[in-house]
């Protein structure tokens, strides 16, 4: 008896189709997902070079806070960050200080960038994979120079 090559392939023409609707879920989430947790990680990024930057400035001999704060605002501006919502922390020897008059030579000073990946990941979280009340924390430690 003889076959025809064409009779097996004509029993299978559904089976690339329901392949296709199994695995393009799987396929489309891990997509998203990347696409998902690269922007986190450009954020978490983002506010660590935002943190360095300030704490650059802090580190310097006659630093005012306002040099803080501005070398950090303008980071998170270029990163085009600027709206999200972000809080800016420094410490001097693990104490929480809003003036850098008291610092002397040596001292540890720490920046530490805050946002909540709800308002810096707007528009980046098409399966809301990581929840939107994260926090996401960038911090730099630098020694003043005094």
């Amino acid at each position: 008896m003889l076959y025809s090559r064409s009779s097996p392939s004509s029993r299978r023409r559904g089976g690339a189709v329901l392949e296709t609707i199994l695995i393009l879920p799987i396929l489309l989430y891990m997509g998203f997902g990347t696409v998902e947790f690269g922007y986190y990680f450009y954020v978490k990024h983002s506010c660590e070079g935002a943190a360095r930057d300030g704490c650059r400035a802090a580190i310097v001999a006659g630093a005012q806070y306002s040099d803080v704060t501005s070398a950090v605002s303008s980071s998170m501006s270029a990163a085009n960050l600027g709206s999200s919502g972000y809080t800016v922390t420094v410490q001097d020897n693990g104490t929480t200080i809003t003036s850098l008059s008291s610092k002397v030579a040596g001292d540890t000073i720490t920046v530490t960038v805050t946002c909540t990946w709800g308002t810096a990941g707007q528009g980046y979280r098409p399966w809301n994979m990581i929840g939107s009340s994260k926090q996401v924390i960038g911090t730099a430690v630098m020694r003043d120079e005094g």
